[in-house]
């Protein structure tokens, strides 16, 4: 009887089990964010010359800060 109630006192610490995130619930999400990602690098990068989906320059200097930061040169 007295080892039951040294047993019970002594307790384990519990592990904590991460939430199972299934692929079908994440992955819209990470290709939305993928082409979100390409579609802000090419106007960051390539948006300038004979590859540019809008004539002129409004967007290449828009973003003319971050080619500079991103080291794409652009002078």
């Amino acid at each position: 009887m007295a080892e039951a109630v040294v047993s019970a006192s002594v307790s384990t610490p519990s592990v904590p089990v991460p939430a199972a995130l299934p692929v079908r619930t994440v992955l819209p999400w990470a290709v939305f964010v993928g082409l979100l990602a390409l579609i802000a690098l090419y106007f960051v990068g390539a948006e300038q010359g004979a590859t540019s989906v809008f004539a002129g320059t409004d967007v290449h200097e828009w973003v003319h800060d971050g080619r500079h930061l991103l080291g794409f040169p652009c002078h």
